[in-house]
């Protein structure tokens, strides 16, 4: 049976680029009407939507700074308006630091939480009051919750906590039908990969590489889908077998 979202809504946080925007394109393809979130680049998040539009799919770019409640409302208003109602919220958005915990400061510690925890904790705030029944609910993690590596205790510890706010909040939705389920890719090929990891990394995998961003997306597309029904409260790992 063929995965297919048409006549659904997606909005999804920090799509212009990486595996936000693949999920942005792959959603699209399925069918469904997409949101394209970004914070500062308008061309990247433009170049998003109409290589959307040159398939045939429908989709609109939207600013919002996801540390920003306000914000953050703002985009679930304008998502609203323009699509007339959601179906499927990804929380992707999120910023990575490489330092050694003993180095971090205070302001290093309110940005990434301020993206990672808080952005995602509102965002899915909005997404609970507003998708509609039988909708999905979708929080990008990291397999790094898993593993443990040294030098992005920030990163982690802000994965970590969202993760616990899907457990909670699938139990909340389910008498609405809406599956809330986090996605957590392992080493995948982004602006955000830690280079000087790259062979440590595909050492991890049976398959001796890193993912892809599609590879990451056609998971995200499967869970929002009607054939992941059954799947909520859980964190799908797709990680090529690092974990």
């Amino acid at each position: 049976m063929a995965l297919t979202l048409e006549g659904k809504n997606a909005v999804i946080t920090g799509s212009s680029r990486g595996i936000g925007r693949a999920i942005a394109e792959r959603l699209a393809a399925a069918g469904a009407s997409v949101i394209v979130n970004y914070r500062q680049n308008s061309e990247l998040a433009q170049q998003v939507v109409n290589g959307i539009h040159a398939i045939g799919g429908k989709a609109k770019a939207i600013q919002a700074d996801v540390s920003r409640i306000d914000q953050i409302k703002n985009l679930f208003d304008q998502s609203e308006k323009a699509l007339g109602g959601l179906d499927i919220v990804v929380a992707n958005a999120g910023v990575l630091l490489q330092k050694p915990l003993s180095e971090c400061t205070e302001e290093d510690y309110d940005s990434v939480f301020n993206v990672n925890t808080k952005g995602v904790f509102f965002t899915l705030k909005e997404g609970a009051r507003r998708v509609r029944d039988g909708g999905r609910i979708i929080v990008v993690s990291s397999s790094g919750t898993k593993m443990g590596f040294g030098g992005v205790s920030l990163y982690l510890g802000s994965k970590g906590a969202i993760e616990q706010f899907v457990r909670s909040l699938s139990r909340e939705l389910g008498p609405r039908n809406i599956t809330a389920n986090v996605l957590s890719p392992g080493f995948t090929e982004t602006d955000m990969f830690i280079q000087e990891w790259r062979s440590l990394a595909a050492s991890l995998s049976p398959f001796n590489r890193i993912g892809s961003v599609e590879e990451v997306a056609d998971v995200a597309v499967f869970l929002a889908s009607d054939q992941a029904r059954w799947i909520t409260g859980q964190n799908v790992q797709s990680n090529g077998g690092a974990v």
